[in-house]
């Protein structure tokens, strides 16, 4: 039989795990990626007001009278959540590009979405055409689709098992920074102004191109190459270089009219607004620090369960804001402790989850299901908050409390701890729980090797995980 020689050095310890080539693929592929899921999350909160007049006097110059408040109020519930539609077709196509291109080369490609999406937002004022930046919102929603199955993957299979979690709570963070930027670039100061709000949009294409000229110089995931393409080589050299979602988007979405509701002034609101963006910043950063020590189970219920007491919370403090002069900053309070709850677990380990339940063959149709699911919600919210919120009133949140509490419930029966386990230690873990042999859970997606998948997946995590020489694989 026919030997393949595969030679991995053993990690080095954690405090140098941290080594510079996976600092710099994981910055960069976010930078890329997930922080441009965040800003467009945000950047249509601050021009709503501009974009609206924007709509309303497109439609006067064509048709010679002003929109109806229903017809408008509909544009712009399509144009915040056709980005999710956008995020959906990303999510169902990923599969066949991070198994064909890699996951590195996809991330990469994706920056066509980005930059195409940009352009046509940006001129869609000069060419006065609602409809290109609708457009431009479905393919950036594309590129967001893709970008969070492809990077999560990504980072899940160049990182060691100790860091595993705070490297794949950097998804996390850079979707708060892009956030907290988009919140920053929409003050009246900077881009908020009727005349400057194109520039918000093409400021999406400048990320995208600093991806495009440093990524390509950082390893492809070593697992993808040798357990995938069988590239034992390439695999080695990706090895030393780098080892050494929902109900909560209506904050995002609607954050200044949420805010309006809550009795804050209108001169305020940007300035409030931007305190969110720091918050969920410092949480997710919170996260990634202590995920290790913590695990992952408990920051995640732990999560859920804050986001159902201050959803509560809420929803006393905007019913009863008329009667007592303080509640509107109680309510302040709650919806940043409601966002800090939400960063600290649900925001983020998801991602790293999602990549540490699956084996490499399972892992990009994994993403796609839970990325069909997380663009679904989030199209759903983006479309029918404004009318929940007009149906329920100050009692909307409660709905969000209900499908907050329901998931931690679950969670809390079903969820193991993956803290410091390797790939087929969790996989192990679910076909003892699922009384299934690994072999009958693996899928067999590469038919013809000389081994499973499943034996492949043990071989290398060994001798990457725990540090073990392997001089062979049979």
């Amino acid at each position: 039989m026919e030997k393949l020689k595969f030679m991995f050095q053993a990690p080095k310890p954690l405090n140098r795990n941290w080594s510079g080539s996976l600092i710099l693929a994981s910055l960069t592929g976010a930078f890329g990626s997930s922080f441009l899921y965040g800003y467009n999350l945000s950047v249509v909160n601050a021009p709503a007001v501009y974009i609206k007049k924007f709509y309303n006097e497109t439609w006067q110059s064509r048709y010679g009278f002003s929109v109806n408040e229903s017809t408008l109020t509909l544009l712009w519930s399509v144009t915040v959540s056709i980005f999710a539609i956008g995020g959906l077709v990303g999510a169902i196509i990923v599969t066949p590009i991070v198994k064909f291109f890699g996951r590195k080369c996809t991330l990469l490609l994706n920056n066509v979405f980005a930059v195409t999406a940009a352009l046509l937002m940006s001129l869609s004022l000069l060419a006065g055409s609602f409809e290109m930046l609708i457009l431009g919102r479905i393919i950036m929603g594309v590129d967001a689709g893709i970008s969070l199955s492809a990077l999560p993957m990504y980072l899940s299979e160049i990182s060691p098992k100790e860091i595993r979690g705070s490297l794949g709570q950097v998804t996390a963070i850079f979707i708060c920074i892009g956030v907290f930027t988009g919140q920053v670039l929409g003050l009246p100061e900077i881009f908020g102004q009727e005349s400057r709000w194109p520039y918000l949009f093409g400021a999406i294409a400048f990320p995208s191109l600093i991806q495009v000229v440093i990524l390509p110089f950082l390893p492809e995931s070593p697992r993808y190459l040798l357990l995938e393409k069988h590239n034992t080589s390439e695999a080695e050299k990706g090895r030393d270089s780098c080892d050494s979602y929902t109900c909560w988007l209506m904050i995002w979405y609607y954050t200044n009219n949420i805010f309006s509701e809550a009795g804050i002034s209108h001169e305020t609101i940007p300035y409030v607004t931007l305190s969110t963006g720091a918050v969920e910043t410092l949480a997710a950063v919170f996260s990634g620090l202590v995920i290790e020590r913590l695990g992952r189970r408990p920051l995640l219920i732990g999560g859920f369960g804050l986001m159902v007491v201050f959803f509560s919370v809420l929803t006393v403090s905007l019913t009863l804001q008329n009667t007592v002069h303080w509640l509107p900053y109680l309510s302040i309070f709650c919806i940043l402790a409601i966002i800090a709850s939400f960063c600290i677990g649900p925001g983020g380990i998801p991602f790293v989850l999602t990549g540490e339940f699956f084996q490499q063959s399972q892992r990009p149709a994994a993403f796609m299901i839970a990325g069909t699911v997380n663009w679904l919600s989030n199209f759903a919210v983006g479309l029918l908050f404004p009318f929940i919120q007009a149906g329920l009133q100050t009692y909307c949140f409660l709905v969000f409390a209900a499908i907050c509490f329901a998931g931690a419930t679950y969670l809390f029966f079903v969820l193991p701890e993956t803290k410091n386990k390797t790939f087929h230690e969790i996989s192990q873990a679910f076909a003892k729980r699922n009384k299934v042999t690994l072999e009958m859970q693996e899928m067999n997606h590469y038919a013809g090797e000389r081994k499973s998948s499943a034996e492949q997946e043990s071989d290398f995590t060994s001798s990457v995980d725990n540090g073990e020489t392997k001089k062979e694989i049979v």
